[in-house]
């Protein structure tokens, strides 16, 4: 496996993995992405969220999208996050410096 598809595996956890395995369920996927609907709004944004949510909820369509995202992941990516930015820069500055050794 490469170093990205071991990655995805454990950052997708079990409540990840669990959403990813129940959505491509045609009745149960929609209503379990109409519960979810605020939460993919608020992680994409209002359109993206919106475009996201009705692909889930259409049985056939919802299915297939869902069953190709565990293999390839997200099609509509998430907004960037204000703090992931601010949060790098937090750990450069905060980077140990190596001293220069006296001779």
């Amino acid at each position: 496996m490469t170093a990205s598809v071991k990655r995805r595996v454990v950052r997708a956890g079990g409540w990840g993995l669990v959403k990813r395995l129940i959505k491509p369920i045609p009745i149960i996927g929609s209503i379990f992405a109409l519960a979810l609907a605020g939460y993919e709004i608020k992680k994409k944004g209002l359109l993206p969220g919106a475009i996201h949510v009705g692909l889930d909820v259409t049985p056939v369509v919802g299915t297939a999208k869902n069953v190709i995202e565990i293999f390839t992941g997200d099609w509509i990516p998430d907004k960037p996050s204000a703090n992931g930015a601010a949060r790098n820069t937090t750990q450069a500055t905060n980077t140990p410096q190596l001293k220069a050794a006296r001779s």
